[in-house]
């Protein structure tokens, strides 16, 4: 399978460009030069930018000038400290993976739809003379399975219209269901070698989410540790997640789950890249703030482990707050632990 070189070790800014008030303050303060240096000290390899279209469009769909400059300077930080850069638009005119953002037709209306080409070709324009250290991530997180069809036509004809302005880019494209490893063998095969396979990995959800209030039928008041029998994480998951409960069959509901539950998520990933001649890029993992961070640790470690035997890059989320953040007080006992994984 194909290695996403320079890609492999990162990590999101979450919530600076993306899922935010969009306010000029949160733009110059919520991450700076000195977190990028952080990271680079960490000695990971890229940063994941999300990015709404809000930064760079208003509603009337003019550009922003002043948006594309905190871009511009996102890829003269990264540049001056070593790290390559994905850039992920998170939300489009239209279109968001958070239903809260009122955001709807993009799928069924073609001007929004031509509305995101443009866009795509204006990145491309723009920043395409970093396509050494820089990589397009299309659209964050296609929800529903219906869109399955909608989106391959789409996500086809911006690579088409990227193409044409810098030919060899890195694209990432992700699939239905949030980007699930189940909608990989649905993404339309790769137009050509420079295409890469992108899902997100917050399995077991009922541990990772615990207690998440943006969560369909979540308890708030719901925690749990990480080392849970295979049994009492469908029971859970079907108290707290209902539709969305995990699928634990086939394993010995008496055990305690462990590194072949993450095996056996990856196997499948795996067979899809190897298939198509694709590399894979798991572009969100992450548990949530509410857990232990000892193990929240433990998670980590052994979902890391199962990305470094198949040659996965990654990007953890996220690098602060959102509900994740890495360097938010509640990990500093187990920071420097989970850091060295990543």
């Amino acid at each position: 399978m194909k290695r996403f070189d320079g890609y492999m070790h990162g990590v999101n800014l979450g919530g600076w460009l993306s899922q935010c008030d969009h306010t000029k303050e949160r733009y110059d303060t919520f991450i700076t030069e000195a977190d990028v240096k952080i990271i680079s000290d960490w000695r990971l390899d890229h940063v994941r930018v999300p990015v709404d279209y809000n930064l760079v469009e208003d509603e009337a769909g003019n550009y922003i000038e002043e948006g594309f400059g905190y871009l511009e300077k996102s890829l003269e930080w990264t540049g001056r400290y070593d790290l390559n850069m994905v850039l992920d638009l998170h939300k489009t005119y239209g279109f968001s993976f958070d239903s809260g953002e009122n955001e709807s037709g993009f799928f069924e209306n073609e001007s929004y739809q031509e509305r995101f080409y443009r866009l795509w070709e204006e990145f491309a324009r723009r920043f395409g003379g970093y396509k050494d250290r820089l990589a397009f991530e299309l659209l964050n997180e296609v929800t529903e399975k219906e869109y399955c069809e909608a989106w391959n036509r789409i996500s086809g004809e911006c690579i088409r219209r990227i193409r044409k302005i810098v030919p060899d880019i890195k694209i990432l494209i992700g699939g239905y269901y949030n980007n699930s490893i189940e909608a990989l063998k649905d993404i339309a095969m790769p137009q050509d070698e420079n295409i890469v396979y992108n899902f997100h990995c917050y399995e077991p959800l009922v541990f990772t989410h615990q207690g998440g209030y943006w969560v369909p039928g979540m308890n708030t008041s719901f925690r749990m540790p990480f080392e849970t029998t295979y049994g009492d994480y469908a029971k859970y998951a079907a108290d707290n997640l209902g539709m969305f409960s995990e699928n634990m069959a086939g394993y010995d509901k008496d055990k305690v789950l462990g590194i072949e539950y993450f095996e056996d998520l990856m196997k499948e990933a795996v067979r899809v890249a190897e298939e198509r001649n694709v590399a894979l890029y798991c572009g969100e993992y992450g548990v949530i703030n509410l857990a232990s961070a000892e193990d929240t640790e433990k998670w980590y470690k052994m979902i890391c482990g199962c990305f470094d035997r198949y040659n996965i890059g990654r990007a953890a989320w996220s690098y602060k707050e959102m509900d994740f953040g890495l360097i938010d007080e509640h990990m500093k006992d187990v920071q420097g632990e989970i850091i060295s994984v990543l």
